[in-house]
């Protein structure tokens, strides 16, 4: 007979073989899967880094174009009141002018030009659609006009210029619209015999 202690020693050790061995996994495979598994949260980190150098870079590129967007629209009220001042001039004071007004009105002239340029420069271009087709996106119909010189829905009069800031509208254009003139009602009725011979 065997004693109580080595029938314990025994069971015991035959229940750690039976537990351990059902159970063992294969490292080799178990590694290979964490290692799968760390690849993938890799690849999707390096992804969503470089999604977020894009997305950053662009944001820097619209802030270096767009950010001026607001002083450059407060900017355009003094190039058009440059321009009004300019236009109230006619041609009949300029050339009555003395040469202290013409020196006045060259220097208004020049500071206007200089104003576009240092606009253009910052990406701000004037545009006048004299012509173009009527387009919503950058044109703001201010009325129409009737005329038969244009085909309907072309710029027939340019009231105020737009400008662009890279390729989105600053101040859309405000323009007058041709359109088709009118049928007179007479030339609906243009033989009342040919009525009055038909009843």
């Amino acid at each position: 007979m065997t004693d109580p202690p080595a029938r314990q020693a025994e069971t015991m050790a035959a229940e750690t073989d039976n537990s351990t061995s059902p159970e063992v996994a294969d490292p080799v495979a178990e590694a290979r899967s964490e290692a799968a598994e760390f690849k993938d949260k890799l690849l999707r980190t390096l992804a969503e880094m470089e999604n977020l150098r894009k997305r950053t870079e662009r944001e820097v590129i619209d802030a270096r174009l767009y950010g001026i967007a607001g002083f450059a629209r407060d900017v355009l009220a003094v190039a058009d009141n440059m321009h009004r001042a300019l236009e109230a001039i006619g041609p009949e004071l300029r050339e009555g002018a003395d040469a202290k007004v013409k020196a006045l009105i060259e220097g208004v002239e020049l500071t206007q030009r200089e104003l576009l340029k240092v606009l253009e420069k910052n990406g701000v271009k004037k545009f006048a659609p004299q012509g173009e087709k009527f387009d919503p996106n950058v044109h703001q119909a201010m009325y129409e006009v009737p005329t038969s010189d244009q085909t309907p829905g072309q710029v027939a009069q340019v009231i105020q210029a737009g400008y662009m800031i890279g390729d989105r509208v600053l101040r859309p254009a405000l323009v007058a619209v041709s359109k088709a003139v009118p049928k007179s009602p007479a030339s609906a009725n243009d033989n009342p015999q040919q009525d009055d011979a038909a009843r």
